[in-house]
């Protein structure tokens, strides 16, 4: 008889992550902050940590054999340990050790939940109800995104609990949106303000990367009926997220798929989800859920906002002008301090603690700064062969 697997952890982490903004928010207007919402706040540090804990104590071991990937997720935590361990005088970075703390934490969460998952090591039956689980949780976070961008009026965030969350408990200080994180709308210049999907994660992006995995999800499991009718609502809500580049990773890990199965449909299905995104985009303005600034907003954006493009394809765009540029800084950064400067120096963990922040934009370039261009290539590596194992199962 097979034994038990802690799936209760992994059904909680997956519901759990797409309320955790939105509930912690509520939380803190609702009077519960500081070290009280932090220690509640950690609920899926210590849920991952349970449920590994869980696994390894059932077995007396981790039930599987250990492969390429294992050996590079483990040489990665490894490395970020020692850069933790190391002084910041030896690296010339200047994070507390606070900061330092939140970094490990933020570092070593995805090695974590790696080997969470490999632990599991699911049943076909068992992985057809987690697959249902993302996609019933992404329609729903959609659908909500979708009601909540037209029926919803941004005042009413403004006065919600979630500026305080961000500005207080968290410590990122917006300005341009009343403490709102400025994504959360789509800003087209000259005072024209379009809001964009948050939904219960309360960001554009982080939704979108959900609604991505979900989509190539459904995607692979095609012939459900369940897959069918949750497509559209998970395109839907992927375009209303504004995000662009998503959009092109989607359509990338078409391409994967396609090329992993022998099969030419999943091209197709790009190009068609590539061309609807263009004229989605191209005519947002016509249609979107228009919202406006406030008079304080109105003079920050006049004061401090630099000139938005009306044309969201333009290499002059201000966001994405802005990505180029910060993705570009990263990267010299890297390149010119190879051994990197210490976990807290880069990344949201640097912005919130006031350290000063030598990279920010891409996930590589803050483990470069973190870790050191060898943490970076690991990471790079561990990512390559794990994607290389999943397809060639």
């Amino acid at each position: 008889m097979p034994r038990p697997r802690p799936l209760w952890a992994l059904y909680l982490l997956i519901v759990g992550l797409a309320l955790h903004n939105l509930v912690m928010a509520e939380l803190w207007d609702a009077g519960v902050r500081g070290w009280k919402l932090d220690v509640v706040s950690a609920w899926k540090e210590a849920l991952l940590g349970a449920g590994l804990a869980a696994i390894v104590w059932k077995r007396r071991r981790l039930p599987f054999k250990a492969t390429g990937a294992d050996w590079l997720a483990l040489g990665f935590a490894a490395l970020v340990v020692l850069w933790f361990l190391l002084p910041e005088s030896w690296l010339g970075g200047a994070a507390s050790l606070k900061t330092e703390l939140y970094a490990l934490r933020h570092d070593l969460l995805p090695v974590v939940a790696y080997f969470f998952g490999r632990g599991l090591a699911l049943r076909p039956e068992q992985m057809r109800r987690v697959a249902l689980l993302i996609a019933g949780t992404a329609v729903a976070v959609a659908a909500w995104g979708l009601v909540d961008a037209y029926l919803v009026p941004l005042q009413w965030w403004r006065d919600s609990g979630v500026p305080g969350w961000y500005r207080e408990q968290l410590g990122l200080r917006y300005t341009g949106l009343s403490g709102l994180p400025e994504n959360f709308v789509y800003n087209a210049g000259e005072h024209h303000v379009f809001r964009r999907l948050v939904s219960t994660f309360l960001s554009p992006l982080a939704t979108s990367y959900l609604l991505l995995v979900s989509l190539l999800l459904v995607t692979a499991w095609r012939r459900r009926t369940w897959a069918l009718w949750a497509s559209p609502v998970l395109f839907a809500g992927l375009l209303w997220t504004h995000s662009r580049f998503t959009v092109l990773a989607y359509a990338a890990g078409l391409c994967v798929l396609a090329w992993a199965g022998r099969r030419r449909w999943p091209v197709g299905l790009a190009v068609v989800s590539l061309a609807v995104a263009f004229f989605f985009f191209r005519g947002y303005e016509d249609f979107g859920p228009e919202t406006s600034f406030t008079t304080e907003e109105l003079v920050i954006q006049d004061r401090g906002t630099p000139q938005q493009s009306h044309d969201p394809f333009s290499a002059g765009e201000s966001s994405t002008a802005s990505h180029w540029r910060n993705l570009r800084d990263g990267v010299e950064t890297v390149l010119k301090h190879p051994q990197g400067y210490g976990p807290g120096n880069a990344g949201v963990t640097a912005f919130r603690t006031r350290t000063e922040l030598k990279a920010g934009e891409s996930t590589y370039t803050v483990l470069g700064v973190e870790a050191g261009l060898l943490g970076a290539l690991l990471f790079v590596a561990w990512s390559v062969a794990l994607v290389r194992q999943v397809l060639t199962r």
